[in-house]
């Protein structure tokens, strides 16, 4: 880059205002080289030396010397060293120093001891877990392929990592025909003979507490009609947390005409399921929080331990336009292997178009604090909405049923009908409060009426 051309970049940035990338000093001293460590630790950016945060040029004494003193404390005062680019220019007959300095490629940078990262305008303290976040990117590795110091090989089950194995060859064009010990070696869950945080997650024996899933389905916002823990390894709790769900929500069954009924849930199984993936594979496990599902009359709300990826907001993610940055590289890449994962980065964009094709509404993508949040509305209002609509089929039929053939009860009903028990219980329940049937006799010997 000329001189011109430097001069021409600096005076554009004298007309722009502070940002993560940008910062403006009347002086240097400490605090510039505490913003020179930030801007390195993110995106990279520059100073401004001798302009007032009114973008005023007020100058400074200095020669091509004293910049060469401040380089040389910037790198003195960092770790890893980083050597800014500075220029001195003259602007209006006034001295200004531009300091450049770039995203630092081994982050995080450190100012004796102290880490700094820039956001919006200011630059803040990091914290233990940003700082080996940062650690973790530099070497293109997450949090699950660090090693797990309390646990060990013992503390895996090989039938879990067999099982992984069956699941994976469906998807092959060459099996795995390696022993257990070996598959985990070759997937690095087990490096230098220790087993990793994924490793553990994946596939331990035992349940543990890190994997906490509360699942509960409530009448109302404080009562709960059923709830349960699930602590498992993580491919048995997707399984888990999707059968809990569907033995809370309705299926009906409609009559089309073609030789069998077409069964129509009252949330689509393929978001559930999406939804339930992405929440167990992308959950911050060293958050002391746990995630939830709640089951409401007319919701579900999943809650997930984690903020969105740096450098990624909602916006993309909701668009399906930004790159895939799964937060546990290792969960990921084995759960894409087994074939639960299909694709990286398509899962909300996925969500939202199953959902809206239903006839439900647009699902909502939040977050709320330090967790990620997801509302799922039921297709159609839900599918319990009354016979006069004519939107649940086994409603109807459950009443013809009832008007032919009088004073029976659940189960024979439900042999007529070719459906559960269960379902019969929950359209009699329907019908009673719609007063369309009322129940006369004693109650192991009577049976259902319709109201005339």
């Amino acid at each position: 880059m000329t001189k011109n051309s430097k001069l021409s970049r600096v005076e554009k940035l004298l007309h722009q205002s502070e940002s993560d990338s940008l910062e403006l000093k009347t002086s240097f001293g400490r605090e510039s080289i505490e913003t020179l460590v930030a801007f390195a630790n993110a995106k990279g950016g520059t100073i401004l030396i001798g302009v007032n945060d009114e973008h005023e040029v007020i100058g400074i004494s200095v020669s091509k010397e004293s910049t060469q003193q401040w380089i040389n404390q910037v790198k003195s005062a960092t770790s890893p060293s980083i050597i800014p680019e500075a220029e001195l220019f003259k602007y209006l007959g006034k001295n200004v120093v531009a300091l450049w300095v770039p995203a630092y490629p081994v982050k995080p940078v450190s100012l004796k001891g102290k880490y700094f990262i820039r956001r919006y305008a200011s630059n803040h303290l990091m914290n233990l877990e940003e700082i080996a976040n940062e650690h973790l990117k530099a070497i293109n590795l997450s949090w699950d392929f660090a090693p797990d110091l309390n646990h060990s090989i013992k503390d895996i089950s090989f039938d879990k990592v067999n099982w992984f194995v069956e699941k994976a060859n469906n998807l092959r064009d060459r099996p795995i025909d390696d022993d257990p010990l070996t598959v985990i070696r070759k997937f690095e869950l087990l490096r230098n003979d220790t087993i990793t945080f994924g490793c553990f997650l994946l596939f331990g024996n035992e349940p543990t507490l890190s994997t906490t899933i509360d699942v509960g389905r409530f009448n109302s916002e404080t009562i709960i009609k059923d709830n349960r823990t699930i602590r498992n390894d993580l491919f048995s709790e997707v399984g888990e947390c999707i059968d809990f769900i569907y033995k809370h929500i309705s299926k009906q069954f409609v009559i089309t005409g073609k030789t069998q009924r077409e069964e129509i849930w009252e949330y689509a199984p393929e978001a559930v399921r999406e939804i339930v993936v992405n929440m167990i594979v992308h959950r911050d496990y060293r958050a002391s929080a746990d995630s939830t599902i709640k089951i409401h009359n007319n919701r579900i709300e999943f809650f997930n331990p984690g903020s969105l990826p740096e450098g990624i907001n909602l916006d993309e993610i909701l668009s399906g336009k930004s790159a895939s940055s799964p937060r546990n590289k290792q969960i990921a890449s084995v759960f894409k292997e087994a074939g639960i994962i299909e694709k990286y980065g398509s899962g909300i964009k996925r969500v939202i178009q199953i959902m809206l094709a239903g006839g439900a509404e647009q699902p909502v993508f939040e977050l709320v604090g330090k967790f990620f949040k997801v509302t799922l509305f039921p297709i159609g209002g839900g599918v319990n909405e009354g016979v006069n609509e004519g939107v649940n089929e086994g409603v109807k039929q459950l009443f013809d049923l009832i008007e032919k053939n009088p004073n029976n009860r659940a189960p024979f009903y439900a042999k007529e009908l070719n459906t559960s028990v269960k379902n019969i219980e929950r359209w009699l329940k329907q019908l009673k409060t719609e007063r369309k049937i009322v129940f006369r006799g004693p109650p192991r010997t009577g049976g259902y009426f319709t109201v005339d």
